[in-house]
């Protein structure tokens, strides 16, 4: 089969534009950037159509890695129903915005370093989503992650960008230690770290009813999970991410590295289902993600801040739809999500770029006849994930809330109310940008066919994608199941929920446009809580940074640092060295008649200690 293909294809691109960019014309650069993504996902075409219907585990180990006593780790590169999903959601969703990209980049400096970076994320995401055990996924983890932290910060010369992207790599790295910990806890436990290996001895271990080690290993890696996936209390990182281009926002911090966290979880299913109290916290931590975050998206005004919360939402109910047992519907929403949140990303691009480079809706307004291709692809984009009925998301969201609802009732009612948010302050972007008036001095553009191309395909994978792709029947013989009984009434419920949301953007904004002001001031402290995020990133600046910042400061620094390690190890022992040199001069003065004084001295001393050393005997 050639796995290796897969990964190596995007890896080329960045080893190609990162030697010979600076030499090469942005023609050329495109090429080998596009060129290479899009090899590798015809490669993985090419080996679906072979390994199809894909009923068993294909695996291709190339060396030995860790070879320890009993404990033997190879490089092993897998195959199987779940990770060909990813597969082709990562390759193909990052061809398109490869494409995309090409031109919304075109008059950016670094162009060829964009692309470098951006081909070495997709070598990283491949290889996390075809690892075989935990380490290598470990890899294509941190990879994405370092990744994700330059193209952050790819306007490295703002501020604002420099900071989200070490902010960033920060709270990654607190889920991290997470994932580190859970593998040595595996190691000791299973004495593996493959996947299958594991999988197998945890069939016949015992269900947690308690906190055990299964749990442990369990809360640990869902602590990573929360990380990379923008989780409470790790999320704050990916509203800041927007400060990088368009183009990652769209790839890396919506369709696929975001995911990893879900997709971590789904592939170790067999673990939590032997801890339900991990699974129980899976499912509390996305209800409240997920609800949380939309109640932020309902006032933000810049567009990709609005579509970062609701990426944190969306995340949130696939954490809700694993909580609940429900791993296939997870992944259902993890692929079409990432055809509409692309598309609404990308789109959002080519509004932005139309106004050269607004973002706050405020000052948009009108845009509907001037950019006719961006606002009808938009509105795919939009219908989809408010859930508008036979849209792709439609299909995933009602496969969540059925789960839900049989898990716990209470929990399938929030999660109707937090989708009936994401259907309002979705359409709060699509009136505010493209009804009303025009509001802003820029002179407005369609954007060109090679950044409409890929947002018109990912608004027919929006419309039809959840109809054509089902997902959960692929799935469900790679990953447990919980059977419950379809009611047709928790469809229509779930439909009603975005419907109304809908329908009350489309009062406060269409019908009554100054309702939302007057909203606003007549509850004008609970939207300021709201509007400022709850003041979480104040919170956690007040309780954890700056106390660190003083501390390394204060006391690592100037007292540590400058005051014990300089002052008194360095320049002390300098100075003592110094000081002995002086006295140890004073007794080499070149006068014999001293010399011999000293040998006399020495001799007396010598002889006279001898001698009382006698008399004590």
């Amino acid at each position: 089969m050639q796995l290796w293909l897969i990964p190596i294809f995007p890896l080329l691109g960045a080893v190609l534009n990162g030697l010979t960019g600076r030499r090469s014309s942005q023609g050329i650069q495109s090429a080998i950037a596009v060129g290479s993504v899009l090899l590798s996902f015809l490669w993985v075409l090419k080996v679906l159509s072979g390994a199809m219907p894909l009923e068993t585990e294909i695996r291709e180990s190339y060396f030995t890695w860790i070879s320890s006593g009993s404990f033997q780790l190879s490089v092993d590169l897998v195959l199987d129903r779940l990770s060909a999903v990813m597969l082709l959601v990562v390759t193909g969703i990052g061809t398109l915005i490869h494409i995309y990209a090409t031109s919304y980049m075109s008059h950016e400096g670094g162009f060829y370093r964009f692309f470098t970076y951006l081909n070495l994320f997709m070598f990283f995401m491949l290889v996390l989503v075809m690892s075989g055990n935990f380490l290598l996924l470990f890899v294509g983890w941190e990879g994405v992650g370092l990744c994700s932290y330059l193209l952050i910060g790819f306007y490295f010369l703002k501020q604002s960008a420099t900071d989200a992207g070490k902010k960033a790599f920060i709270v990654n790295r607190i889920g991290d230690c997470g994932v580190m910990l859970a593998m040595l806890l595996l190691i000791n436990t299973f004495g593996s770290l493959d996947f299958q290996t594991v999988a197998a001895k945890v069939k016949g271990m015992p269900v947690e009813l308690s906190i055990g080690i299964l749990t442990t290993i369990c809360l640990l890696l869902l602590l990573g999970a929360a990380g990379k996936s923008a989780q409470i209390p790790l999320y704050t990182w990916l509203p800041d991410a927007m400060e990088g281009p368009t183009p990652v926002s769209a790839l890396i911090h919506a369709a696929t590295m975001v995911t990893a966290g879900v997709y971590l979880c789904c592939r170790v299913s067999a673990l939590f289902e032997h801890a339900p109290i991990a699974k129980d916290t899976i499912a509390y931590i996305g209800l409240a993600t997920a609800f949380f975050a939309a109640t932020i998206g309902l006032v933000q005004n810049d567009i990709k801040k609005v579509y970062a919360y609701s990426t944190i939402s969306q995340l949130g109910f696939m954490f809700l739809a694993v909580g609940s047992g429900a791993y296939a519907a997870a992944v259902f929403h993890l692929v079409t999500h990432a055809f509409f949140k692309a598309l609404l990303f990308l789109g959002s691009g080519s509004v932005i770029h139309a106004l050269d480079g607004e973002q706050d809706m405020r000052q948009m307004g009108g845009l509907r006849g001037k950019l006719p291709i961006t606002f009808s692809t938009l509105l795919m984009g939009a219908l989809a994930i408010a859930g508008f009925p036979f849209f792709s998301g439609w299909y995933s969201k009602e496969a969540i809330l059925a789960s839900v609802y049989a898990n716990s009732p209470w929990m399938f009612w929030v999660a109707v109310l937090t989708a009936t948010m994401t259907a309002f302050y979705v359409f709060r972007t699509i009136f505010l940008t493209f009804f009303g008036d025009y509001k802003g001095q820029a002179h407005p553009h369609e954007s060109p066919v090679i950044m409409w191309v890929p947002l018109a395909v990912l608004a027919v994978l929006s419309v039809v994608g959840g109809f054509v792709f089902n997902v959960p029947h692929f799935l469900e013989s790679v990953l447990p199941a919980h059977a419950h009984d379809h009611d047709f009434s928790l469809e229509v419920i779930g439909s009603i929920a975005g419907l109304v949301g809908i329908g009350f953007s489309y009062f406060f904004y269409i019908v009554s446009p100054g309702l939302g002001d007057a909203f606003a001031s007549s509850f004008s402290g609970l939207y300021n809580l709201v509007y400022n995020k709850y003041f979480v990133d104040e919170a956690y600046d007040a309780a954890i940074v700056r106390p660190i910042a003083r501390t390394s400061r204060n006391f690592l620094w100037q007292v540590f640092d400058q005051g014990v390690i300089d002052d008194g190890m360095v320049h002390g022992a300098a100075s003592g060295a110094m000081g002995l040199g002086a006295l140890l001069r004073l007794l080499q003065g070149g006068i014999v008649r001293n010399y011999a004084a000293w040998i006399l001295l020495g001799a007396v001393s010598i002889f006279s200690a001898l001698a009382l050393l006698g008399g004590v005997r």
